[in-house]
């Protein structure tokens, strides 16, 4: 397979009409879609969107390459757009992009077709094949620019057997969420500018092709210093000792120059990895703020929770709604107890124990998730657990530096015996003394919610149904949620579990009824797309709207907030409740209480949103006049 096997002439669009991003990408969807590419139109669109979300694929240089690796591919395929006009993509220099390769790659292909892609991105970063490609007026002009890739290389092989000690070396590794494009890109951006610079480079690429030209320990040990050109985890322990410059993958496309630079004059952190092979956490100049780093560190220890409640609420919850038919001493009904009160019972230590792993690495683990048991025993709940996971995780971090001065001949001892030991005792020590406070806030706050009036109940779902909608997935989003499975997990009680399902589930249902009954307010595609959203909603899967929330945040954000916010409060007022965190419409109905209150909470406030966006959004040919007048403009 060659490059010009999926760059296809059927596909090229050579007169791109849109001047928008996301309009731009409706119109090149429809060209696979139409030449039966792609199998369904709203999931190949949802993982393009996803994947701009986490950064845009507009690399500068008039360069867009919006890419997927998608369940909804037939075949791989690349689609090149050409715009004379510009379109305005975001891209990280703020300039209009006027050649788009759009990159469709089926999941679960073979890695033929990513060495193809990956031999095409490459190409991309020579400014004569950009210039060949502003002159080609047909498809077949533009196959010819990329005719002779298989036999043409741009590729540096610097020698790096024969560097002299004065000579500069520096080694990368280069990785994307997705590793389609972006991580050969830079790659062959840092060799390009190095060759330039006189600076001898070897690049590791981390692509969905598994790990390539992967650097050996002695050019680890020669290098002056190590550029991570990476949006994605990559293994730093090897780098033990060396000035190590991490930067997003897109800097290593556009500013390859500046770290280059940087890594040749060691003006780096220098990186500390521990004896177990974990690596120390160490700010870069460019680093995550404060609250951001809290935010990662708590989200790794939900992530890791959240299989426990699904697993373990659904299972415990089907045991309480097969109880009355078959009586508590059913076996079977035990048996369902006993399984899901068991995962229960890993809730919090599973929660503490990775938010302290984030923080100081493995060794980090065993007192966190001895500090979220202390915290089960006694009665601190939820809270107890969350801020012993983080205490526990800055203490490890404590008792690591201090005992950075142990004599090399008694390193081995810190693993297996002083990090267990001390860690342990210290976390254990500060969780004894905090634990009644903690006990107090938990019992005062489980006494406040349970007498809480229906006023205040009212009150507090519509904001947890709300929050579900201002981000959706988000921070906002994460923090109701956490809140109703802490309240879940120490009292049992899903009432609030309900507002919040209520709440991610309205979005995606609104935006799909809205697609039918004001069809005239979205695009064919959007139309197309809309319907996939009940079936999203009806799943509790709030991401289902957000390509729609992205392309309208305005309108759709503050129709769904409203939407959520009255649903969820209507939940409380009915006092329903999903003893079950996850599972959408059919745990509601099967397990939930007072199913019939909460399918009508969900119903009304998906009218509510579903009405404001409607009259609330302007027509599509509106939006088109408006668009043309700004061109004339």
């Amino acid at each position: 397979m060659q490059i010009n096997d999926l760059l296809r002439k059927d596909l090229m669009i050579l007169d791109l009409q849109a001047t928008e991003k996301e309009a731009a990408i409706d119109e090149m969807i429809a060209r696979l879609a139409e030449k039966d590419v792609i199998s369904d139109v709203a999931t190949y669109k949802e993982g393009i969107m996803k994947r701009e979300a986490q950064t845009s694929t507009g690399l500068g240089d008039g360069i867009a390459m919006p890419h997927s690796k998608n369940s909804a591919v037939k075949n791989p395929a690349v689609l090149f757009a050409k715009s004379t006009q510009g379109v305005d993509y975001e891209a990280l220099d703020g300039q209009p992009s006027h050649f788009l390769f759009m990159i469709a790659a089926p999941e679960g292909g073979n890695d033929l077709h990513l060495q193809v892609l990956a031999s095409l991105s490459r190409k991309l970063v020579n400014p004569e094949v950009l210039e060949h490609l502003r002159q080609a007026e047909t498809p077949e002009d533009v196959q010819a620019v990329f005719a002779d890739s298989e036999q043409e290389t741009n590729e540096v092989k610097p020698d790096t057997e024969n560097v002299s000690g004065k000579e500069k070396f520096v080694v990368a590794v280069t990785a994307c969420p997705t590793g389609i494009a972006h991580t050969y890109m830079a790659e062959d951006a840092l060799k390009r500018k190095a060759n330039e610079m006189g600076v001898t480079i070897r690049v590791e690429t981390n692509g969905s092709d598994g790990a390539k030209n992967v650097l050996t320990e002695d050019e680890i040990r020669r290098a002056d210093g190590v550029i991570i050109a990476a949006s994605k985890k990559v293994e730093l322990a090897r780098f033990n000792g060396k000035h190590v410059l991490q930067r997003p993958v897109a800097e290593g496309i556009n500013k390859s120059e500046e770290l280059i630079t940087k890594a040749m004059n060691q003006q780096a952190p220098v990186l500390n990895v521990d004896d177990e092979g974990s690596s120390e956490k160490y700010e870069d100049e460019e680093g995550g703020s404060v609250w951001n780093t809290l935010y990662k560190d708590l989200m790794n220890g939900i992530s890791h929770m959240l299989p426990f409640v699904v697993g373990g609420g659904i299972i415990l919850a089907l045991s309480f709604a097969i109880e009355p038919f078959l009586g508590s001493d059913n076996i079977v009904v035990a048996s369902l107890n006993t399984i899901g009160s068991s995962a229960f019972q890993f809730l919090i230590p599973i929660l503490a124990g990775y938010i302290a792993y984030s923080i100081a690495d493995r060794p980090g683990l065993l007192p966190g998730m001895a500090a979220g048991y202390m915290a089960v025993q006694g009665e601190a709940g939820f809270l107890g657990g969350l801020i012993g996971g983080f205490l526990a995780g800055y203490l490890m971090n404590l008792v690591k530096k201090m005992l950075r001065g142990v004599p090399q001949a008694f390193a081995g001892l810190k693993t297996i015996l002083l990090y267990p030991v001390l860690g342990l005792l210290v976390a254990g020590i500060v969780m004894v003394l905090i634990i009644p406070i903690f006990t107090t806030i938990n019992t005062t706050m489980i006494s406040f919610l349970n007498n809480l009036g229906t006023g205040n109940a009212v009150l507090l779902g519509a904001v947890l149904g709300g929050m579900m909608a201002i981000d959706m997935g988000g921070p906002f989003n994460k923090a109701a949620y956490a809140f109703s499975i802490g309240i879940f997990t120490d009292t049992g009680d899903g009432s609030l579990m309900a507002a919040v399902m209520i709440g991610g589930m309205i979005p995606p249902l609104a935006i799909g009824l809205a697609t039918i009954i004001f069809s005239n307010k979205f695009t064919e595609l959007e139309r197309s797309s809309g319907l996939s959203n009940f079936v999203l909603g009806l799943s509790f899967i709030t991401e289902g709207a957000i390509p729609f929330a992205a392309s309208d945040p305005l309108r759709v954000i503050g129709s769904s907030v409203v939407g959520a916010a009255i649903g969820g409060g209507l939940s409380q007022l009915w006092n329903t409740a999903v003893p079950a965190p996850h599972g959408g419409a059919v745990v509601a109905l099967v397990l939930g209480e007072n199913p019939f209150m909460f399918f009508l909470a969900l119903l009304i406030g998906t009218v509510i949103s579903t009405v404001i966006l409607g009259l609330w959004k302007p027509r599509v040919e509106d939006t088109n006049k408006e668009i043309s007048a700004k061109e004339l403009a």
